[in-house]
């Protein structure tokens, strides 16, 4: 994500706080101040969209729901229980919390349309139960008399006052949201988005992280809801029924789902346009009989031609003032350490027996074998023999059918692949995998920050731990370009440097020479013999017998499933068995 410089955020904020202060310059009636009341505090609900939907790619059709609770938290705990309106928000925002806890539970295993499903029935639950629950929720008469609080003594009664003190805290959530994806959990977000399956192979607890973003979508949307609910004093379940979320997903797709600045003005646009097209000049009062339908025309029309929305049109305009940073500064950059094999020390890596069954298949049918420590042991075969399914089952992609996965004395078969990276397992894949719109530094980052990887100083040893893994690929000097600008050969070194940066006890590579072109295949070569000279165990699957050949300590051949070779390149690429999978007739495998 493309940071903003300190000029561009003083200068948001000097625009932002005179918004804020406008009903202070000019004499505003009580309606003018609720539009923009309701702008503010829709806006706070809108940020939590922008973290869920925005940063982490999941769909939520149920922030309607979190904004109720906050708002009935307040409602009923200030009229019906006569509690402060402090406790009382905290416990709407507690509860809206915890649903959005439970919610997000629900991605373990649904995701895409499914889970839109799902939070679509959950805002549906819960409007009936406004409805209907009437000896809580009073029902659909609402509930009104709903009291503003008291700040360091200073009632907030005045409603430019208690406007001022919502923007206020509108701004406050903006920087935090701002800030997020600068963090270990923001960029785990942003890589859960661009590709859930990589970033669960380099140590992304993906389900942890879909439910934190759940979790703080509705506490967001709650603070937003009771804030709501105090400025405008009578609350009812229309103000929180599914148009609602609708209109909390057009704000965020209108401005820019991925940013809180883009957020608030899709928040604005949403809510203010239609008063303004009502109030035009009268030389345009034609389009005020039909203000509903060029409103409509207009969203859709943005939404059409601008499809990272209105800040993304802000950022590209920008981009043509602003020189994008082509090389990176790598003086002073850390040699890379890596984990040191002991080649004296049992197997690193004992597969025992594996079986991997899809139905009636058996794409691997009881192979075994042992990995030793500082070496590179290649796995061979032709299509369909099992290469691609055995790599998967000993990243945890796949669970096995039968058998047993032992990493350095642990038997590992049954850890999902974030924790197999936890404990030194790192892969790349055959169609590169990384995360399209974060920068090479960023990819990197991402797998720097797993589990049980000792990084000190927080983002600034990440950082440089990243910085490190790039400059022994040779991708330094690209470290701040977005990787789906870089070459394909780029690409992959990126890739590799994202899994080094990990200090993995065992890298495994899934045709990592597929794509290049032999001279990148050549460098690649020296890549792979600098990574076994710094002792690096690697298990590699490439149709290159010629890579295969100059970079293998030891080859297991698979055919249909099964081991029938196994020993030193020399003895295995003369192997007659292994000759007759490849070509069926004599001579040297190429």
């Amino acid at each position: 994500m493309q940071r903003l410089s300190l000029p561009w955020l003083i200068v948001l904020g000097v625009i932002g706080l005179g918004l804020a202060l406008l009903p202070y310059q000019f004499e505003t009636s009580t309606y003018v101040v609720q539009m923009f009341m309701q702008a503010v505090t829709y806006a706070i609900a809108v940020l939590g969209m922008v973290v869920v939907l925005g940063y982490t790619g999941q769909i939520n059709l149920a922030q309607a729901a979190f904004f109720g609770f906050g708002a009935y938290g307040v409602a009923l705990g200030t009229v019906s229980g006569d509690i402060n309106f402090w406790i009382s928000l905290g416990l709407g925002v507690g509860a809206a919390t915890i649903a959005g806890l439970a919610l997000g539970m629900t991605t373990i295993r649904l995701g895409g349309h499914y889970l839109a499903m799902i939070t679509i029935s959950f805002q549906q639950i819960f409007d009936l139960v406004l409805t209907n629950w009437i000896e809580v929720t009073h029902g659909p008469d609402g509930i009104a008399g709903i009291p503003r609080p008291s700040l360091f003594g200073y009632e907030l009664e005045d409603d430019r006052a208690y406007l001022l003190f919502c923007a206020i805290v509108l701004y406050l959530l903006m920087f935090a949201v701002w800030w997020l994806p600068n963090t270990r959990l923001g960029r785990a977000m942003r890589s859960v988005r661009e590709n859930q399956l990589a970033a669960e192979v380099v140590g992304v607890h993906t389900l942890r992280t879909k439910v934190i973003a759940f979790a703080l979508s509705a506490l967001l949307g709650a603070i937003g809801g009771g804030l709501y609910a105090g400025g405008f004093a009578y609350i009812s379940p229309d103000n929180f029924n599914f148009m609602r979320s609708v209109e909390f997903l057009t704000a965020t797709l209108l401005g820019g789902a991925q940013s809180p600045f883009g957020g608030v003005i899709g928040t604005v646009l949403i809510v203010q346009m239609p008063e303004w097209l009502k109030h035009l000049p009268e030389s345009l009062s034609f389009i005020k009989d039909v203000y509903l339908a060029v409103y409509g025309l207009g969203v859709i029309l943005i939404m059409v031609f601008l499809s990272e929305g209105i800040w993304g049109l802000i950022k590209s305009i920008r981009a043509k003032f602003v020189k994008p940073i082509a090389r990176t500064d790598t003086t002073g950059v850390k040699p890379l350490d890596l984990e040191l094999q002991g080649a004296d020390a049992p197997p690193l890596l004992q597969v025992q027996g594996l079986q991997k069954f899809f139905g009636g298949l058996k794409a691997v049918d009881g192979i075994d074998i042992d990995i030793q420590r500082g070496t590179v042991h290649a796995l061979i075969g032709p299509n369909g023999s099992g290469k691609t399914t055995s790599l998967n089952v000993v990243s945890g992609i796949y669970k096995p059918t039968g058998g047993k996965v032992v990493l350095d004395g642990e038997d590992v078969s049954q850890l999902q692949p974030h924790q197999r990276a936890g404990r030194g397992v790192g892969r790349t894949f055959q169609n590169i995998r990384l995360f399209a719109s974060l920068s090479a530094l960023e990819n990197v980052m991402v797998g720097a920050q797993r589990d049980n990887n000792d990084v000190p100083d927080g983002n600034r040893g990440l950082r440089e731990r990243a910085m490190s893994a790039l400059d022994f690929v040779g991708m330094a000097d690209r470290a701040h370009v977005i990787v789906r600008n870089l070459p394909y050969g780029h690409q992959r070194l990126v890739e590799i440097a994202r899994v080094l940066a990990g200090r993995p006890k065992l890298l495994l590579l899934d045709e990592p020479a597929a794509g290049l072109n032999q001279t990148e295949k050549g460098e690649f070569v020296e890549l792979l013999k600098r990574l076994r000279g710094h002792g690096l165990t690697i298990f590699i699957i490439d149709h290159d017998m010629g890579l295969v050949e100059k970079v293998s300590d030891r080859i297991t051949v698979l055919n249909f499933g099964r081991k029938i070779a196994e020993g030193s390149p020399s003895e295995v690429l003369r192997n007659p068995d292994v000759i007759a999978a490849y070509l069926g007739t004599a001579g040297k495998v190429n």
